[in-house]
């Protein structure tokens, strides 16, 4: 199957029947994390893209309990907006299936503010503006579940073991073909630490693809487990007690063509704007936290001794620090990056990588400082000793981190106060009505929250 798109919108709906292509769905992800979709005849495609399908603002506000909305001042019942798919995005996904991202345009033809997609645009143009290209690359952990969401059998598992790739060869392998002939690039696939976890990792891409690339990922995922009889959780705690699952994302700045992360002179090859920049995501942690992990699930994964970053430090290859330096060189051929660890799968990709760049830029804006490495597990070191370090402890209550959102003017500067205010209201909703379950609890009625 090619992949190749078409040359121009007028010829899509030609193209795209030549592929055998009937329907095609056009996706968002809402500020709960939320994949929302319409889906049109494939001779609707050219109305879906100009001037676009009707969406109630109310799809920013909707909860990941199935019928929690949490309307604000600004979103409520009234009004309607326009959802445009991204024709230059368009994939086709086999058995009469295409999928293009989305955004949300005003009436007008404006964009609105909320739309995740449209952030992190705005967000890549203003770095761009400033001579700075950045590439990111993102993971996607996921427990593979039963039709109900129960537990699978897992008396041959064993971490990062053959004994699963073999026992899920089949998924495996439609995952892997349908991500090829879709024109996704993954670098690996492998079993991860729980029983009946995976991950892939994608390709670095510009911003913007690569969270397309990442929701198609997902979309690719979700359909092979349906032809096996499977489903996917996407649960930051898919079982309580159990390994979470992560949905780290890797970034690199270029300036003038230049890395800012290798060939420099500061710790680990960075540049004076690649410390910068890096002090700008750290210095930034706090408040982005209820973005990048910020669900009523979240918390039972951003815990020490779960890979997840608890800590607000930074290191070379330390998987426990919230940001991983990973170094250039012959075993690392993107060069020097950074691994952003707190960040899971309740999060919107958009506005993750928006929040994430967004500190960045901030960082070297203003110059700001990197302090020292952490060079060990920061949980070994003496309160004293972490204090002393400046590495603060990320909490792993959901109200702290909506506390700290909320009370970011930063963050509202970078994403805007309608973005800000509607993440909290959306996780405050979720604490409001579950907050006062025990985490058994919790990871059973949202194990599939998120799933597709």
């Amino acid at each position: 199957m090619t992949t190749t798109r078409p040359p121009t919108p007028a010829g899509a709906i030609g193209w795209l029947e030549a592929q055998g292509v009937d329907t095609v769905i056009g996706t968002v992800v809402n500020p709960a994390g939320l994949t929302h979709a319409k889906t049109v005849p494939v001779r609707r495609i050219n109305a879906f893209a100009d001037p676009g399908l009707g969406a109630s603002p109310s799809w920013h506000a909707f909860a990941i309990d199935q019928t929690g909305i949490a309307f604000t001042d600004k979103v409520g019942v009234v009004g309607d907006q326009r959802l445009r798919i991204d024709l230059t995005a368009l994939r086709v996904l086999g058995d009469g299936l295409a999928w293009a991202p989305a955004e949300f345009f005003e009436q007008d033809g404006s964009p609105v503010e909320l739309c995740a997609r449209g952030t992190l645009k705005r967000v890549e143009n203003a770095l761009g503006e400033a001579g700075i290209d950045a590439a990111v690359g993102h993971e996607l952990e996921f427990v593979l579940v039963d039709p109900h969401g129960d537990r699978l059998p897992a008396t041959s598992w064993a971490q990062y073991g053959l004994a699963g790739v073999l026992e899920h060869e089949a998924f495996v392998r439609d995952v892997t073909v349908a991500a090829t002939s879709a024109g996704v690039a993954m670098e690996q696939f492998h079993p991860e630490y729980g029983a009946n976890q995976f991950e892939i990792s994608l390709a670095p891409r510009s911003p913007v693809a690569a969270a397309d690339h990442l929701v198609l990922m997902r979309i690719i995922v979700a359909r092979a487990a349906r032809r096996h009889g499977l489903r996917v959780s996407l649960s930051p705690a898919p079982f309580a007690g159990s390994a979470g699952s992560g949905a780290h994302q890797h970034f690199s700045l270029r300036r003038q063509e230049r890395p800012l992360f290798s060939g420099g002179t500061g710790p680990g090859g960075m540049t004076g704007a690649g410390e910068a920049a890096v002090a700008g995501v750290l210095r930034g942690l706090a408040g982005a936290q209820g973005l990048l992990c910020g669900s009523i699930l979240s918390g039972l994964r951003m815990r020490p001794g779960n890979w997840a970053g608890a800590y607000a430090c930074w290191g070379i290859e330390n998987r426990e620090a919230a940001l991983r330096f990973i170094e250039a060189g012959p075993a690392n051929p993107h060069g020097g990056n950074v691994e952003v660890k707190i960040i899971d799968p309740s999060a919107n990709p958009y506005y993750a990588t928006a929040a994430i760049l967004g500190l960045a830029h901030e960082g070297i804006k203003t110059d700001a400082t990197l302090p020292a490495q952490t060079t060990e597990d920061p949980a070994l070191l003496s309160a004293a000793e972490r204090a002393a370090a400046g590495i603060a402890l990320l909490p792993d209550v959901q109200t702290e981190a909506i506390a700290a959102l909320d009370a970011s003017t930063l963050l509202r500067s970078i994403l805007t106060d309608s973005v800000v205010d509607m993440a909290v209201a959306v996780r405050t909703m979720e604490h409001d009505r579950y907050g006062g379950l025990d985490p058994d609890a919790l990871a059973d009625k949202f194990r599939m929250a998120w799933s597709l």
